[in-house]
């Protein structure tokens, strides 16, 4: 064979015979590149060069401009679109719901979520931790990310971040804090997003983005099972103790096998599936694995937890499970919730530049359009609420709240904590006061404040005696259960605790008509606001005697579920 003036060898030794990988012609602008391998014979001090050319490959350039606006669009766009097939999956909830509160719930998110939808504005307060989940083709080249930041994709990947998050048409609520352990100072543009990048065959770059909020990210679960032991009974055991707070109905990823981090990784990444139970259970399941899948979704259902956790008939609409090798000896489990404000999205980067994403049609979602039912609920004055008012409330009463409530949550209430401790003078009375477990996105446009949907309550239990003997507050709102703690001093000063449902805080921020932070200004979104709200819904969720709708309304509809075939998704 001739030889190529323009085939360098990467390496030559002096073996008798040896072949090697060579990159002939490349072009450093066009991106083409042969490739081939050349075999080197060394005999009496010559070298006789034999090219075997392989076919022509085409290298696809991604320019750093062009991810950081692809990052950057992507998660504008779940703040505010729902996917479309959690939309049909949860009308399809909605329709078969029997129990009336869980009913009730999941018209509000359905509402909610159309509402984001039209005006744009984030489904949930809390916009997430950022998840980035990168394919990145092997013959990809890239450009321009020199020069800025550390050069690294990941850093293209945070201007993304930042640059959403500060989108001033549409502002996202920073949740992430810098140190985890000691100042936990907010890094104020949400950045850094976790992540994970792996290399494959092909020319194109794969984005995928999801958008974790704290509740249901504070409900994953991690063990280490024996190998004999039983996948669906672990998670049978383990869901109940997830309570409320991850926002149900939504969808459980379960990671099984290789190591701990594995599974976790298999768990996080499965909840970027398309949701399908409802076409799985047509057709009926054709292997092992979706066998699996179908029997956790119903005896999961079965257990009557509900929309938000009410009692119902729908507390999962998928179940993902995506497995990998392990260890002979054991059987790593992981299971990460998704909540109703379910956000991802998948763009493909073929080199053309940003990947953009279009918008939903708005038929698709169900002509559901939540609104106060002032025949069924009482109208509460919270301006002049009492604690014989208080008292008087049952479980289950649905509220309408008018007036001025008080804001505050996990800083504040530490906050508030330790300078009672060293007798200093709060900010703020909270004398015959309702207060409000909330952290809202800024305001935009003629807005007062942000969506304003509730944080999960159970964070605040080990604040709620303090609050309630110590300055004057008579009731609480905000996500979920309480538990044992929290419900211990409900009881024991006849107050109450109203949960506002999670995953609908477009719908409730319409509700408040002014806002003002009244203290701790420092602390950003955890700051206390003082609202102003206009017949805000809320659900007695523990009256004053310390009953909770959370452990009855289950209880009730887990021996209903037997009587009810609950099969479609």
């Amino acid at each position: 064979m001739p030889f190529s003036p323009l085939c360098v060898p990467n390496r030559l030794n002096s073996s008798p015979l040896t072949v090697v990988p060579i990159a002939c012609g490349a072009h450093p602008i066009a991106g083409a590149q042969f490739a081939g391998t050349v075999a080197l014979e060394a005999a009496r001090g010559t070298i006789r060069i034999r090219h075997h050319p392989a076919t022509a490959m085409t290298t696809t350039l991604i320019r750093r401009d062009d991810l950081v606006e692809t990052v950057a669009a992507a998660l504008q766009y779940i703040s505010h679109y729902h996917p479309a097939d959690y939309i049909a999956h949860l009308a399809r909830a909605y329709e078969r719901e029997q129990s009336p509160a869980a009913k009730d719930a999941i018209a509000q998110i359905l509402t909610n979520s159309r509402m984001s939808a039209e005006g744009k504005r984030p489904m949930c307060q809390d916009t997430g931790i950022v998840n980035v989940f990168l394919k990145a083709g092997m013959d990809l080249r890239w450009e321009g990310f020199e020069g800025h930041g550390d050069g690294t994709i990941e850093d293209a990947v945070n201007e993304g971040v930042r640059r959403a998050y500060m989108n001033s048409d549409n502002k996202l609520r920073a949740s992430v804090v810098e140190d985890p352990l000691f100042s936990r100072k907010n890094t104020k543009d949400n950045t850094p997003a976790v992540v994970q990048m792996q290399i494959v065959p092909g020319n194109k770059l794969e984005v995928g983005v999801a958008a974790k909020g704290g509740g249901s990210e504070m409900k994953s679960n991690f063990k280490m099972l024996k190998a004999s032991d039983s996948l669906v009974d672990w998670v049978l055991e383990t869901v109940p103790t997830m309570g409320a707070g991850w926002c149900p109905p939504g969808m459980l990823g379960i990671g099984v096998g290789g190591t701990a981090e594995k599974a976790m990784a298999m768990a996080k990444e499965s909840l970027m599936d398309d949701i399908d139970m409802f076409e799985l259970l047509q057709r009926g399941p054709r292997t092992e694995l979706e066998k699996l899948r179908v029997e956790i979704y119903q005896k999961v259902n079965a257990l009557g937890i509900g929309a938000q956790g009410l009692g119902g008939l729908t507390t999962v609409l998928d179940v993902k499970i995506a497995t990998f090798p392990t260890h002979a000896v054991g059987k790593p489990v992981a299971m990460i919730p998704n909540c109703a404000a379910t956000r991802h999205a998948h763009v493909v980067m073929d080199g053309s530049g940003p990947a953009y994403l279009e918008p939903p049609d708005l038929s698709l979602w169900p002509d559901v359009h939540w609104q106060p039912d002032y025949n069924k609920s009482k109208k509460v004055n919270l301006d002049t609420l009492t604690k014989a008012e208080v008292a008087s409330w049952l479980p289950g009463d649905t509220l309408l709240l008018s007036g001025k409530m008080l804001t505050g949550r996990d800083a504040a209430h530490k906050r508030i904590q330790d300078m009672l401790a060293k007798g200093e003078k709060l900010p703020v009375d909270f004398t015959n006061r309702v207060i409000y477990y909330v952290g809202p996105v800024d305001p935009v446009r003629d807005e007062v404040v942000g969506p304003a949907g509730p944080t999960t309550a159970t964070r605040m239990d080990k604040f709620t005696e303090m609050m309630l003997a110590q300055t004057g507050l008579i009731g609480m709102i905000g996500k979920a259960e309480r538990g044992p703690t929290g419900i211990d001093a409900i009881r024991k000063h006849k107050s109450a605790y109203l949960m506002a449902v999670g995953g609908a805080a477009y719908l409730v921020s319409k509700a408040i008509k002014s806002a003002r932070v009244v203290g701790f200004a420092d602390l950003g979104m955890e700051a206390i606001y003082e609202f102003d709200v206009k017949d805000m819904p809320v659900t007695v969720a523990v009256s004053s005697d310390g009953t909770s709708v959370h452990i009855t309304g289950p209880k009730e509809w887990a021996a209903k579920i037997g009587k009810i075939p609950v099969v479609t998704a």
